[in-house]
């Protein structure tokens, strides 16, 4: 998916496209694992274990360097209040082990290796500052949906 920002497209596919499933569709999973406000967010890193105690099965599946699950708006439909997915690879550095990390002061995701910011709560994983938006190519974080289960939770896949 290409998105536009001022004259100059967006490319949020440099992530490979990998498998993503997180399954907290009933009420009592996405109570433990969810979150439940803007800018509340939770890291899902099946090859570390992260959350801890999660139940990891065969079928569970966490993209390219991991799933980061968090809390705000969604850009497309102006949803307020929506559990939103990114991958958590930076598409600058483009490798499963470099991660973005939530500035606590911002809420922005963080690039540690290239100082890349992206809008993760608004503006649907958008890059706000470094080289994601200021290079030759400009990057977004890749997105994952978020689907209501009947149960009160929600699937997260691609």
């Amino acid at each position: 998916m290409v998105a536009t920002a001022a004259c100059s497209s967006v490319d949020d596919e440099r992530i490979p496209n990998m498998a993503v499933n997180i399954n907290l569709a009933d009420a009592g999973m996405w109570n433990t694992y969810g979150v439940s406000g803007t800018g509340l967010h939770r890291d899902f890193i099946k090859e570390l274990r992260q959350p801890a105690g999660f139940p990891y099965t065969d079928q569970t599946a966490t993209g390219y360097g991991g799933v980061l699950l968090i809390g705000g708006m969604d850009p497309f439909t102006t949803n307020p209040n929506v559990p939103l997915a990114y991958d958590l690879s930076c598409p600058v550095e483009c490798q499963a082990t470099i991660r973005v990390v939530i500035d606590p002061s911002t809420l922005e995701a963080v690039c540690p290796v290239c100082g890349s910011h992206y809008d993760v709560v608004m503006a649907g994983g958008s890059p706000t500052a470094g080289p994601a938006l200021t290079g030759s190519h400009k990057y977004a974080l890749r997105r994952y949906t978020c689907r209501p289960g009947q149960l009160g939770g929600y699937f997260i896949n691609n």
